[in-house]
C-alpha cells in the first residue's frame, strides 16, 4: 500500500509533486490518529475510521486540491462546491505559499465533526 501511495506522489510533475507532499505532511500532522490509504486512486486521509479528505489534481487546470468529504458541513470562503452536493474542495496553487492557516482552520472543524 505504501508503495502505491509513494508512486502517486512521485509520478506527479514537479511543483505539484512538492505541493502534494507538503499537503500530505500538513494533513497528517493535524492529529496523530490521521492515517493515509489509497482510495479511488487518490490519497485518502482517515480519522476515527472515516474518510475525511483526499488529495487530487484538477484535470483541466492541473491544480492540486484537497477534497473534504463532509464539505456540506463546512463554511469557509476558500472552499468551493462546484457540482458537488456533499464535498467541497480547497485549491492550492503549487507556485505560491501553501495556505497553512486556512488548512489548519478547516481541518480543526473537520476533526471536530468526527470526534467521538
Amino acid at each position: 500500500m505504501i508503495n502505491e501511495l509513494q508512486n502517486f506522489y512521485q509520478t506527479q510533475e514537479e511543483s505539484n509533486r512538492s505541493c502534494l507532499w507538503a499537503l500530505r505532511s500538513i494533513i497528517l500532522n493535524q492529529h496523530v490518529q490521521i492515517s493515509e490509504v489509497r482510495k479511488y486512486g487518490m490519497p485518502c486521509f482517515i480519522y476515527n475510521k472515516k474518510a475525511i479528505c483526499y488529495l487530487w489534481i484538477d484535470k483541466k487546470t492541473k491544480t492540486p486540491y484537497i477534497l473534504f468529504v463532509d464539505g456540506q458541513k463546512l463554511t469557509h470562503p476558500k472552499l468551493e462546491t462546484g457540482k458537488r452536493s456533499r464535498m467541497k474542495i480547497l485549491y492550492v496553487n503549487p507556485h505560491q505559499d501553501i495556505p497553512l492557516q486556512t488548512i489548519t482552520d478547516i481541518m480543526t472543524v473537520v476533526l471536530g465533526l468526527h470526534t467521538k
